[in-house]
């Protein structure tokens, strides 16, 4: 098992091995101090305090305090985890959309956190990486689409690198954001980024064209295809390994 454990990170560190844990799929525990923002089908806090943070690759999200079995918050699986630093503090947000749930939990101090790659477990273990998904889409750029051309990896843009771009069978650019694993609007949002800066990079003589944009996934929740429905962008089903 591979184990990733900091102690008395700052909060731009723990960032840094949150996202890179997300990346992963990995079982990560946080213990800090924190306040505890819940808002839903009804709305909670809970001041500061010394808590353990559990937040598992389902996406399920637990609160723990020093007393009893059960969590004091939580969050099913099928939501999703992000993190950010905010006011000088990390925010851990774990979000879901059927209903409208969001478990925000506030880390005035991270005293350890720790991230590890789970095996055995359902539906828990993931395999291949994005770089893993790129080779497969240039080795048969026809997963995307027929007549769908590559072009470029890590085009730069306005709004970053982009994963992959091309072109389609009827030279239109396409702006593809390549995900090892289920995305939700985020995703979606990225993508959009990434489509708007081309669209105002390209001169006028171009601008008619259709900048498109494609989402690589496993899958999507159902938010995420919604957002794409209304952008006009698609979503195409792929693992980052083909399946033996």
């Amino acid at each position: 098992m591979t184990v990733t454990s900091v102690h008395d990170p700052s909060h731009r560190e723990a960032l840094w091995e949150l996202e890179d844990a997300f990346d992963r799929g990995d079982l990560i525990s946080i213990f800090g101090r924190c306040t505890i923002v819940y808002e839903g089908r009804a709305a909670t806090d809970l001041g500061t305090g010394d808590r353990l943070l559990v937040l598992k690759p389902d996406g399920a999200a637990l609160v723990h305090t020093d007393e009893g079995h059960r969590p004091v918050n939580w969050q099913p699986p099928g939501s999703e985890h992000r993190a950010a630093v905010r006011e000088g503090r990390l925010r851990v947000r774990s979000t879901r959309n059927n209903p409208d749930e969001t478990l925000t939990v506030r880390f005035s101090d991270v005293h350890r956190l720790t991230a590890m790659a789970v095996t055995g477990g359902r539906d828990l273990t993931l395999h291949g990486s994005e770089e893993d998904l790129r080779t497969r889409i240039l080795e048969q750029p026809e997963l995307v689409e027929p007549g769908f051309e590559p072009t470029a990896t890590e085009r730069p843009s306005s709004a970053g690198p982009m994963d992959v771009f091309g072109v389609d069978a009827d030279g239109n650019p396409v702006v593809v954001e390549l995900k090892r694993r289920r995305v939700g609007p985020d995703a979606v949002g990225q993508l959009a980024r990434y489509v708007r800066a081309l669209r105002e990079e390209l001169g006028a003589e171009e601008r008619d064209r259709t900048v498109r944009g494609v989402l690589v996934a496993p899958s999507i929740t159902d938010r995420a295809a919604e957002r794409l429905s209304d952008r006009g962008f698609d979503h195409v089903a792929l693992e980052p390994t083909a399946e033996e």
